[in-house]
């Protein structure tokens, strides 16, 4: 039997309520909880292994969120009707988790921990990403995980000028701010989002807004915690440390270590150099008989478990001394000065085949970074469990092993990789044309070097490239990676444009993206505790200025969009027309635009947009978009009377000429509008097949049909007098003509209906009214037949 759930809830600003539940699913797990807004729901998981695995160094946590598509009522697309791999919308919701949960856990807790938050109910107005973090929390609150404090995560949006809280889908899309933000009761511990140009300042606003209402969902959590009984986390065996010996390495390290560190030496050269220290050391440790090892200068005998410690021991001492360096002395590692970027060269048309390129390259981080136009068929779709949607701008971050110099297997993008790119994409969509834009953008960078801030060279070399490529983006978007190193008595060093070595040892990172008028992206993960909002506001004045001379940089090298597009470059032309005219484009089956696109080499899409028909033609040949711009021009054309047009003749007859003018629509040239002389036959005249040019003159009004002229368009000969038109007399008041009687001629006699066979008969030939010809059969648009009488 299930027992009773234990269960606490909260309201949003709005009067929403979120409720947190545990006791009622997954009751094996180590801790469960589920969370519910409207009808979304998630269950949050979490399991630790009791003892870590024997030999491991790190701390193995995974963490994994994912939509069940049977919560929306769906049935997945994929070939096997399951949900299969994370996507990367789902990879980058399991990262907002991590990067809030991993800094909690004490640093010598090793154990495996797997968390997993699973969407049950899906509501089409909850963004479930903004929830994700508060369920895995409540999953660990209830409990005995050791980890150190609570935590919860919330969405801060901007509509119409006001800060919201977890704002709906719908709510979302007028937003010009969109942040989430992790937050102990403490301490802000992670954000990332995206705005239009938002200001330094209101980043920090919608952080200070962010964590007030995060007090209020780790009160809820502790509430659920205390209820449910949970005493206190659970014990763990913290890894083998010798604080004596680690003294001793440092006592005999120390100065060499810190000569190196101010050596401003490269990457690998500096690497080397703290190695051959640490294997100096071990050069000089001895073997005893007895299985342990002397030390020179340390009295005590070192165990093998001792000497599996240097590696830890010199990486520790190595981070203190350079956190120390730059704390003191204000040297960073390459000699720059705390807010000096390093040196930038950039180039745009790096390529000569891509329709964008640009090489970026500051100090050992190195980006090529390439540019592809495509038509609606490229298009990428995002599926969710919730929805559906297709997006036009794609930005893909590959980061190979050469590029630090390593050996590993090529697997395909990994969470990291995910994570970069989604950085990258969400900056430069800011300043991307939006709808009206016909193309389909896909921007792709290969690291090639890398020592930090590769995803910021990785914005900067997209704007470069989508400028080289000609899309009218209307200023340069630029990235700096910004770290910050605390002490003791509230000492602090801001560092901008990072190195690699510089990420790994600070207490905090971030990156900011954006134009010269304001911030498009930001990402930010804290480390330390008690982190004021004052150095978080210089930290961003100080990455302003880092990215404002990088701007400089980019504006020197290519100061705006291409007017045109490389010559190879695909061309699309965009027509909107009436709704009634797409059926008449597409043809029965689809046959008129399939005859099109074979004739012309182009790919047409048709869509319809507001009651009205959005035309794409889409071709690398510009001939080949004129000839089917002119042949969908024709189809939907009204035509009119005065115009004069290029048409075909389609068919010869006694009394004139058929001619195709306009698509599908046919007129008839009378014979009498052929010239201004008289002609008795048009033969030598106009045959089938040829081209001219004709105006119309008018529609019969009896049928609509449409009449045209050649000789309209062709100078009246001189001297020529227009025929006389005789006019029919008036013929009176006929008056009572009286009965009539059998116009046959009275009583004939009976009608001869034996009159045998008709096989020897010459055929009688039939009067159709003066010298007319029979009917000819009835086209689309062509006049019948006696519109030749009317144009006599």
């Amino acid at each position: 039997m299930i027992p009773n759930p234990i269960s606490v809830s909260f309201k949003l600003d709005d009067g929403r309520e979120i409720s947190i539940e545990t006791g009622r699913l997954a009751r094996q797990a180590d801790g469960a909880a589920v969370v519910r807004l409207g009808n979304c729901m998630l269950l949050a998981t979490v399991v630790a292994n009791p003892e870590p695995k024997p030999g491991q160094s790190f701390f193995p946590l995974t963490v994994d969120y994912q939509e069940k598509f049977a919560s929306a009522g769906r049935i997945p697309g994929s070939f096997f009707k399951r949900e299969g791999r994370l996507s990367d919308y789902e990879i980058l919701i399991s990262r907002l988790i991590d990067r809030a949960l991993r800094p909690l856990f004490p640093d010598d807790y090793l154990c495996e921990v797997q968390v997993l938050v699973t969407m049950i109910s899906s509501d089409p107005e909850v963004m479930p990403d903004a929830l994700a973090c508060l369920a895995a929390s409540a999953a660990l609150a209830v409990s005995d995980v050791p980890i150190q404090e609570i935590i919860s995560e919330v969405r801060v949006a901007r509509i119409n000028g006001q800060y919201k809280i977890n704002p709906n889908r719908s709510e979302l899309k007028d937003a010009d701010m969109d942040f989430i933000i992790a937050a102990t009761d403490k301490n802000i511990m992670m954000v990332e989002g995206e705005s239009k140009e938002c200001q330094e300042a209101d980043v920090v606003k919608a952080i200070e807004i962010a964590h007030a209402a995060i007090h209020t969902q780790i009160k809820a959590q502790a509430e659920l915690r205390d209820k449910k009984g949970v005493a206190g986390k659970r014990e763990f065996t913290a890894p083998y440390k010798n604080d004596a010996f680690a003294a001793h390495i440092a006592s005999v390290a120390s100065d060499k270590i810190l000569a190196i560190a101010k050596g401003a030496m490269g990457k690998h050269e500096r690497g080397d150099a703290f190695k051959a220290i640490r294997k100096e050391f071990e050069a000089s440790l001895t073997a005893n008989e007895n299985g342990t090892f002397s030390a020179p200068g340390y009295a005590t005998e070192l165990l093998a478990a001792d000497i599996a410690l240097l590696g830890d021991i010199f990486h520790d001492l190595e981070k203190e001394i350079i956190r120390n360096m730059m704390l003191n002395d204000r040297v960073r590692l390459d000699g720059r000065q705390l807010d000096q970027v390093r040196p930038l060269t950039m180039e745009v048309d790096f390529l000569p085949s891509p329709h964008g390129s640009a090489l970026f390259t500051r100090g050992e981080t190195q980006s090529l970074t390439t540019v592809t136009l495509g038509n609606a068929e490229d298009e990428l779709l995002i599926e969710t469990a919730a929805t559906s949607d297709y997006k036009k701008f794609i930005l893909h971050y590959n980061f190979p092993p050469f590029s630090t110099g390593e050996v590993k297997p090529m697997r395909g993008p990994g969470r990291r990789e995910v994570g970069h790119g989604n950085l990258a994409m969400r900056s430069l969509y800011q300043m991307m044309p939006k709808n009206d834009y016909p193309y389909t953008v896909r921007v792709v960078s290969d690291i090639l070097e890398s020592n930090g801030s590769s995803s910021m060279a990785t914005v900067c070399a997209g704007s470069l490239a989508l400028m080289d490529a000609g899309v009218p983006m209307p200023k340069h978007v630029s990235g700096v990676a910004m770290g910050l190193i605390s002490g003791k008595d509230q000492k602090f060093a801001i560092l901008t444009d990072i190195l690699g070595d510089e990420d790994h040892l600070g207490d905090m990172d971030f990156k900011v993206t954006g134009t010269r008028d304001g911030i498009c992206g930001i990402q930010m993960d804290i480390k330390v505790d008690g982190l004021s909002m004052d150095i978080m506001m210089q930290a961003l004045e100080q990455a302003r200025r880092g990215r404002l001379h990088i701007l400089d940089a980019m504006y020197n090298t290519i100061p705006q969009h291409r007017e045109d597009l490389k010559p190879h470059a695909p061309r699309i032309v965009q027509i909107n027309v009436d709704r009634e005219f797409i059926g008449a484009i597409i043809g029965p089956g689809g046959k008129i635009i399939q005859e099109i696109q074979r004739e012309t080499g182009t790919t047409i899409n048709i869509e319809e947009v507001n009651d009205r028909g959005e035309v794409k033609i889409f071709s690398s040949n510009k001939e080949s978009i004129d000839k089917a711009l002119s042949w969908i021009k024709g189809i939907v054309a009204v035509p009119e009377v005065g115009e004069t047009y290029e048409g075909t003749v389609k068919s010869i007859m006694p009394f004139g000429a058929f001619i195709e003018f306009l698509p599908g629509k046919q007129g008839l040239l009378h014979i009498s509008e052929v010239s201004w002389s008289r002609l008795d036959t048009l033969d030598g005249v106009l045959k089938e097949g040829d081209k001219v040019k004709i105006k119309l003159v008018g529609t019969d009004p009896k049928t609509g049909k449409l009449r045209l002229s050649r000789k309209a368009l062709m100078p009246k000969p001189e001297g020529y007098v227009e025929p006389e038109k005789r006019e029919r007399s008036d013929r009176g008041d006929r008056g009572d003509r009286g009965d009539r009687g059998d116009r046959r001629g009275g009583d004939r006699g009976p009608r001869r209906d034996d009159r045998g066979p008709r096989g020897d008969r010459p055929q009688r030939p039939h009067n159709n009214g003066g010298d007319q010809p029979q009917a000819a059969p009835q086209q689309q648009e062509t006049p019948d037949n006696n519109d030749a009488d009317l144009a006599l």
